[in-house]
């Protein structure tokens, strides 16, 4: 009987490895999620780094990894045969990868325009020498052409009259980015240019020859600049108007601490919108077919479009990010109308080279 009750206890023994074993196969054959690599600018890394995009993509068997470079990095110096996407923040960049690529299509799922942020003594002031106005609509505007008179001369903050508020010996300057490599000083360099070209986008070799020298001290004078435009922000944040008294963002950059309410953005912050505006249209340029999934995803999964307007971006549907605004209050401009549209990305390129070369010059 012992002999008969061990045959059996070891059959049955045998039966639960031969379960576990075919278990163990059926959850090897679950099938695992697509790595999809990508080349992005740095202020959209917050958003795909969020677990929730993550969570979106992965429902879609897409694991999305990325790497970070400026805009126009991207176009030019990147080896995009590492990526299945490039998505700069410049339709122009994203324009040039498409034709050096050969890529068939391109998508804009969101975009962001260029704003400056800044700080409630700082409008003060430029309110009171007429560079900054009320629009009327919940949001201030920055002219453009009286900021770049008022550089033009040189003048310093503790030069205007009766400023108690923010007596620094600097001249009074936008800060930006580096416009070697970072998009978002590059759109700045368009509305600026387009402002100093008559209020006309610049467009030729000659109208580059004429505007060059007028905007290199606007751009030059500025000192050091940061490659990205996540490190410049994040010392806006962090350093207040001693370090920078205004910084040319993204709007999505500022809005997404508002709409998140995580306190970044402190009680004595504003936004404030520069006329004309350019706006950063982000691209995305498939590489492969996993690339392209991404792109369709971004433009199309409601997820995916409600994420993005959370983190500041204005998507194809503008119904999430209105939402928002109205819920928290932001200062955000609902009706943009004074928007240019920057050179194509040939002439951007040679204003840049022109500005660098009226510095090696002096």
């Amino acid at each position: 009987m012992k002999r008969w009750i061990g045959v059996i206890l070891a059959a049955v023994l045998a039966g639960v490895v031969v379960i576990a074993v075919v278990a163990g196969n059926r959850g090897s054959e679950v099938p695992q999620p697509t790595v999809v690599r990508g080349v992005i600018g740095s202020e959209k890394k917050p958003f795909f780094d969020d677990p929730q995009v993550k969570a979106a993509f992965a429902e879609h068997g897409l694991r999305v990894e990325v790497d970070t470079a400026g805009s126009r990095q991207i176009a030019t110096d990147v080896d995009l045969s590492r990526y299945a996407f490039a998505f700069p923040s410049s339709a122009p960049a994203a324009e040039k990868i498409k034709r050096d690529r050969k890529a068939t299509v391109t998508f804009s799922p969101f975009y962001s325009p260029m704003a400056v942020a800044t700080f409630e003594p700082i409008t003060g002031l430029l309110a009171k020498i007429g560079v900054l106005r009320d629009s009327g609509k919940g949001y201030q505007v920055l002219d453009i052409k009286k900021y770049l008179e008022l550089a033009a001369d040189g003048t310093r903050w503790d030069q205007i009259p009766g400023n108690s508020v923010y007596p620094a010996r600097k001249r009074v300057l936008l800060t930006t980015t580096d416009i070697r490599t970072s998009n978002s000083a590059a759109l700045y360099l368009s509305a600026i240019g387009y402002v100093a070209n008559g209020d006309d986008v610049v467009s030729s070799d000659a109208q580059i020859a004429k505007v060059a020298p007028l905007l290199a001290p606007v751009v030059l004078d500025q000192g050091f600049s940061e490659t990205t435009s996540e490190a410049s922000f994040d010392d806006y944040l962090a350093l207040g108007a001693g370090k920078t008294p205004m910084l040319v963002v993204y709007e999505a950059q500022y809005l997404s601490h508002v709409f998140a309410g995580d306190g970044a953005i402190k009680p004595g912050m504003r936004l404030v919108y520069p006329s004309p505006t350019v706006l950063s249209k982000h691209t995305l340029v498939p590489l492969s077919e996993p690339g392209m999934r991404v792109g369709e995803l971004l433009t199309r999964d409601p997820r995916l479009l409600a994420l993005a307007a959370a983190y500041g971006f204005r998507t194809t549907d503008p119904q999430a990010f209105t939402d928002l605004v109205a819920k928290t209050k932001a200062p955000a401009a609902g009706d943009l109308i004074d928007v240019v549209e920057p050179p194509t990305y040939e002439h951007l390129e040679k204003l840049i080279n022109a500005i660098g070369a009226t510095s090696r010059s002096q």
